[in-house]
């Protein structure tokens, strides 16, 4: 018997709930970067085609083609030898980058706070993976950069790696030596690539890191849509120099993307790269401005703290991409989630995620003044509440929570655990089992454990600790339940 479910509005719940959303007057400070302000591009419905003559086709475009154009404008602006356009997201560009790279069964070398999409590509491929493993900022409990000097040891130690993957910045906005790190690479005759999601914005002022391209990367992956005024789902995927093999780069790039790309994405890309040719000098410079004037306002905060800036040269910690806002409550009795739910509840507020020690606020170009000073306003009366002891808030912040990025031991390698029999059982038993998933926070998506490593007595901790908290951990069932191999 099919179940009727009686629908409220002819126009969808989803759309309903959108269009509601839209309506009320939420601030956003998360992704996408164009902050739903972009209604110089009209009506999606009436630009929403298939490949028909003179439109090109992504996947097999013609040579001077619309798409080429727009592609090779693209590659202009950030100074690439190539440039491709991504409406699969930066993980498309990440699961193609690796596979390109790396043959099957090969080696990959990859740092271990890197997003899961970077994991999915080494499994696919049944790569051996080694791990970099990032330095540990205290206070915050978030990690710092990978090492040069990691890069190169791990590379004489294991020399058949075919290929070296690091993310800068991270979801807090640290930043690696990408430079060192690429002649590191280099020596070795080994491409980088570099996961520079959260940094499509970076050539566009000085105020901003390096680009990575720039730096010297083989190859750099940026989602257009996170910190520029781009749709969801739009990202770019760099290449230059002779070691990352562009014809396989394409093949995989038509693999792992869908074979019907929206010309509604792909326009929005286009769009946007062609507002920052127009007027990028002169809307950032004046971006920067009201970034400054804001963290300047932040500095008279007694509890809570605008971090960042303090990180460089510490933990391995290159540089900071001061248009991330990294909220510390480590001087109050308030956690990261806390604070996030008063912004949202009382003052309308969203950010983009949350911690035990801190939140995070994604701004970009499309943030106004009026944003800004919305969000100072809101920190600087949480914060004389916390100083004043009016904010009824009782201590969530757990033991276990701090702790930094743990090294793993692996059991088997990624692809050989993914072929194996697993089981379900109570997380509280599974200490010294084999994972046979994925575990991780959502956001950032940087697995905490993965298929074939052993759960010892810290991941477990770490686990307990984020059930606590009210962290967002996937990898669990419905019943709280971890997966694990058979054995």
């Amino acid at each position: 018997m099919t179940r009727q479910r009686e629908i409220d509005s002819p126009r969808g719940p989803l759309y309903e709930k959108l269009t509601a959303y839209q309506s009320a007057d939420y601030c956003a400070f998360h992704m996408p970067g164009h902050k739903r302000r972009g209604g110089d591009m009209g009506d999606p419905y009436g630009i929403d085609i298939t490949e028909i003559d003179g439109f090109d086709d992504l996947h097999h475009p013609q040579e001077q083609g619309i798409l080429v154009q727009a592609q090779e404008r693209a590659a202009l602006l950030y100074q690439a030898e190539e440039t491709h356009f991504l409406v699969n997201g930066s993980t498309a560009g990440v699961l193609s980058a690796i596979s390109a790279c790396v043959p099957p069964g090969g080696e990959l070398l990859l740092a271990r706070n890197s997003h899961r999409s970077a994991y999915h590509g080494a499994g696919l491929l049944g790569a051996a993976v080694w791990y970099l493993y990032p330095q540990f900022l205290g206070g915050l409990g978030i990690n710092g950069g990978i090492l040069p000097s990691d890069v190169e040891n791990s590379l004489a130690e294991h020399p058949g790696i075919q290929a070296v993957f690091v993310t800068s910045p991270t979801y807090e906005g640290i930043c690696l030596d990408v430079r060192a790190v690429a002649e590191a690479c280099h020596r070795r005759g080994v491409p980088l690539i570099v996961d520079q999601a959260h940094g499509a914005h970076f050539p566009f002022s000085g105020y901003f890191p390096e680009d990575a391209l720039a730096a010297g990367a083989d190859v750099v992956i940026q989602s257009v849509h996170k910190t520029l005024p781009a749709l969801t789902q739009t990202a770019l995927l760099h290449v230059q120099g002779e070691l990352a093999d562009r014809e396989r780069l394409r093949y995989y790039l038509s693999v792992y993307q869908t074979s019907s790309p929206s010309y509604v994405l792909m326009a929005s890309i286009d769009r946007c790269m062609e507002w920052i040719e127009r007027q990028g000098e002169g809307l950032f410079a004046a971006y920067v401005e009201r970034l400054e004037r804001f963290r300047r306002g932040c500095g008279g905060l007694k509890i809570l703290e605008l971090a960042g800036k303090e990180w460089v040269g510490k933990a391995g910690v290159w540089d900071f991409d001061r248009s991330r806002l990294v909220i510390s409550t480590r001087k109050g009795r308030i956690s990261g989630h806390e604070l996030s739910e008063c912004l949202r509840r009382r003052h309308h507020i969203e950010m983009e995620m949350a911690s035990v020690q801190y939140a995070v606020g994604i701004s970009t170009v499309a943030d106004r003044e009026e944003d800004f000073e919305r969000l100072g306003r809101a920190l600087r009366q949480i914060d004389d509440s916390l100083e004043e002891g009016r904010m009824q808030i009782p201590d969530s912040k757990e033991e276990g929570t701090e702790e930094p990025a743990l090294e793993t031991s692996a059991a088997f390698t990624l692809g050989k655990a993914l072929e194996q029999k697993k089981e379900w059982i109570d997380r509280k038993e599974c200490r010294n089992r084999i994972s046979g998933g994925y575990l991780y926070l959502y956001p950032p998506g940087i697995p905490l454990a993965v298929p074939g490593e052993r759960l010892t007595d810290g991941i477990c901790r770490k686990i307990e600790a984020c059930m606590r908290t009210g962290q967002e951990l996937h990898g669990l069932d419905r019943k709280g339940r971890i997966e694990v191999l058979r054995e």
